[in-house]
């Protein structure tokens, strides 16, 4: 169950992924979320670096270059705590399920790696709600790199590393910079005890795999109004942005 800081726990459910980049990590998080769609549970998604509160200031500070290690921690803490205060908490009070595309762990991850100290990025994330289960995408540095640099024609100053003067070439620095980054997550599942998920396994066999781990856990969670549309839409398979059209075909009708 998820459960807030002081270990009292909440009705609904926290699912979140983490993963360096190119694991497929939000692939499988976007099927997830069809499926739990599709089977009627009220589901919440949420992602890493999206609040509007911080993305004037996130935008400038990357076009000027202006952001240091600590500044960038400190704009990804308050991003999550406006997103945790009004999306994830209101909708696991509610007994819904949120679904988090990268959670706290990116912090403890990308944060470190940037150099910032491990014990201060944590203690910023203290009052986090402990997610029900964390899944871990691992795959080995060189196939994410290659599923990144496929079809990319530039990588960003801020995504290469280049803030870090690993490198002056921003291919060789940002492999170094996720390198960094792995090293730092491999301790992390230790620490907080992720499920690992091989993200070199087929897409199908990877989303059967996380649908079983998930599924002992939805007993009691919000479900929506069962409707004879959404029972032939999910028998067809067309989840997402289908039942919400349908949805609002019927409220103007109504």
């Amino acid at each position: 169950m998820a459960q807030l800081a002081n270990g009292k726990p909440l009705p609904g459910k926290l699912f979140v992924v983490e993963g360096i980049d190119g694991s497929g990590k939000s692939t499988q998080l976007d099927l997830l979320t069809k499926w739990l769609i599709g089977e009627g549970y009220c589901v919440a998604f949420s992602e890493w670096n999206s609040s509007p509160v911080v993305g004037t200031t996130t935008r400038r500070g990357k076009k000027k270059q202006l952001l240091s290690p600590t500044t960038f921690s400190l704009i990804h803490a308050a991003d999550f705590i406006d997103r945790l205060e009004r999306q994830m908490l209101p909708a696991l009070q509610a007994g819904a399920i949120v679904l988090a595309d990268r959670y706290m762990f990116t912090a403890f991850a990308r944060d470190v790696a940037r150099g910032v100290h491990p014990q201060w990025v944590r203690g910023i994330y203290a009052l986090a709600v402990r997610p029900t289960v964390a899944f871990y995408f691992r795959v080995p540095l060189d196939e994410a790199i290659r599923r990144i640099m496929t079809g990319r024609p530039q990588l960003k100053y801020y995504e290469a590393g280049l803030d870090l003067g690993l490198s002056s070439d921003p291919y060789e620095s940002f492999a170094l910079f996720q390198k960094r980054i792995l090293q730092e997550y491999d301790k992390i599942v230790d620490e907080f005890g992720l499920t690992v998920i091989d993200a070199t396994l087929p897409l199908t066999e990877q989303q059967e795999i996380i649908r079983r781990i998930v599924a002992p856990h939805l007993q009691g969670v919000l479900r929506s109004e069962r409707s004879a549309w959404r029972e032939a839409l999910t028998k067809e398979q067309l989840y997402g942005r289908y039942l919400k059209e349908i949805g609002a075909e019927r409220g103007q009708q109504a």
